[in-house]
């Protein structure tokens, strides 16, 4: 029975693939990201031990990020040898740029609210493991405002949770770099604060049933939302990705993700 966040979304990925054979490609790549991000989690936690991190996402220093540049071309062999054709060949074209423009990439996409690029979101998944290390070492401030943005790294959330409260359910944001979640009110866009409901339409489909395309009409942005009071064994990052057939539908239709995941998607 896995234990580790990492390794139950690694499970959650296989378990999609026998469902899901149009996600078998995205997820079998995701599994080999997931397997890295853990073991390089556990080599900064144990460095996090003789050297304190910082206490918020502001203050992480060039040099941490220096260092973790050295790492960035067993990610790029990684994605090289797993990742889609696309990104197989980005990755390659990455390390062939040499160590220094991969330490101003990753410097560069630390601050980035959004990145504009493939590159940009592969360095995201390559530094994501940081940036969860960083906030779980410091109190999560509380959020403010109508707008949805993390309060730890101030990033757009890339998913919506609901989860069991009392005879209903809970809504909250999931941040795709930091990974931090919080409460949000149901009946608001998250992107541009409209609370009219009529102007906030929900999509479900049938192979889909426990994950809400939540659109909103005003900006004409969507965020998908996991509803774990239909399916409990889901998880949130996982099941986000498998049900991509879902963002095609809602460009289709209009609509803009508020904030791509972590594989940019």
């Amino acid at each position: 029975m896995p234990h580790s966040p990492w390794q139950q979304r690694m499970q959650r990925a296989q378990d999609l693939m026998e469902q899901h054979a149009f996600a078998a490609e995205i997820l079998e790549f995701y599994v080999q990201v997931a397997g890295f991000q853990e073991a390089l989690y556990r080599q900064l936690e144990r460095a996090a031990r003789r050297r304190p991190l910082p206490d918020s996402i502001d203050d992480v220093s060039a040099e941490p990020l220096s260092l973790l540049a050295s790492q960035f071309d067993s990610f790029l062999s990684l994605v090289r040898k797993y990742g889609p054709a696309p990104l197989a060949k980005l990755a390659h074209e990455l390390r062939e740029r040499g160590n220094d423009f991969s330490r101003d990439l990753l410097q560069n996409m630390w601050r980035a609210q959004t990145p504009s690029d493939a590159q940009g979101f592969l360095a995201q998944a390559f530094l994501q493991p940081y940036a969860e290390l960083v906030r779980s070492q410091a109190p999560l401030p509380p959020a403010a405002g109508s707008y949805a943005s993390c309060p730890f790294c101030h990033r757009k959330p890339s998913l919506g949770v609901l989860r069991p409260m009392g005879e209903g359910a809970a809504r909250s944001l999931v941040c795709g770099f930091c990974l931090a979640e919080w409460t949000f009110r149901r009946l608001v866009c998250p992107a541009c604060g409209e609370e009219d409901d009529k102007k906030l339409p929900v999509f479900t489909a049938s192979e889909f049933d426990y994950i809400r395309v939540e659109c909103c009409e005003a900006c004409k942005t969507y965020l998908k939302t996991i509803d774990l009071t239909k399916n409990g064994r889901a998880d949130p990052l996982v099941d986000e990705l498998a049900s991509a057939p879902l963002d095609l539908w809602a460009r289709e239709h209009g609509y803009g993700k508020l904030q791509p995941n972590l594989l940019g998607m």
